[in-house]
């Protein structure tokens, strides 16, 4: 059984992943739970890695992985993770298969800096298989992250994340930034007056500031797949 903060920072987890595909930082969990220091977070992670619920990815800071959720926290149509690992051996217990979930192919468009903005992508590279369920309505594109500057947000060099296309998003929502119209870069976006703040999930990367009209969305992190 877990206690009510273990059972508050898994749905926090899980709703987090649900909505921006990869799981919050260690910072943004503290907030969430108005605990005093990280400490608390790292020994409720590890209690719920204990029980089962999550696993910790190795040589990965920070990435968390759900593996399964209480009774109490599961959808009417069962839980799929939003973190898809490729290239892994068939040795997926038959039950934790999600059934009937099919395959999508995606172009992908290159790379996108998750670190100093890179020239703006505009060619498809190849084509990449998501899962389905991954993408709603609307068009979606894939990008192969080069940078470490979104690693605590559980975004690594060399992960192709799923983009659903749109030029709007909500304040906090990690996007593909168009800078001055030549430099792309993945980052979480926030509106500060009439500026827009691309925030880094890495304290070695600072915040970059610009005017209103100097950026522009070009699409929502919905889902990320890595390769082992």
């Amino acid at each position: 059984m877990l206690t009510k903060k273990q059972l508050d920072l898994l749905k926090f987890i899980d709703k987090r992943m649900a909505r921006d595909g990869v799981p919050p930082s260690f910072d943004e969990m503290k907030d969430a739970l108005d605990l005093r220091s990280k400490s608390g977070i790292h020994r409720l992670i590890t209690a719920l890695e204990e029980r089962g619920f999550i696993r910790r990815l190795a040589h990965r800071a920070r990435a968390i992985e759900i593996v399964k959720l209480p009774d109490a926290l599961k959808p009417s149509g069962g839980f799929t993770p939003q973190v898809i690992d490729g290239d892994r051996p068939d040795e997926t217990p038959a039950q934790s298969i999600p059934v009937q979930i099919s395959a999508i192919e995606l172009p992908v468009m290159g790379r996108i800096a998750a670190g100093v903005p890179i020239e703006a992508i505009s060619e498809v590279s190849h084509q990449v298989a998501v899962p389905g369920g991954m993408v709603g309505s609307g068009p979606h594109y894939a990008l192969e992250v080069q940078g470490d500057s979104m690693i605590d947000a559980g975004i690594n060099d060399g992960d192709i994340v799923v983009i659903r296309e749109t030029n709007t998003c909500d304040d906090g929502e990690i996007v593909v930034a168009l800078v001055e119209g030549q430099e792309a870069t993945l980052k979480r976006l926030r509106r500060k007056g009439g500026s827009i703040a691309l925030e880094a999930a890495n304290p070695a990367y600072p915040t970059r500031m610009f005017r209103d009209d100097q950026v522009k969305v070009q699409g929502r992190l919905v889902g990320l797949i890595r390769t082992y």
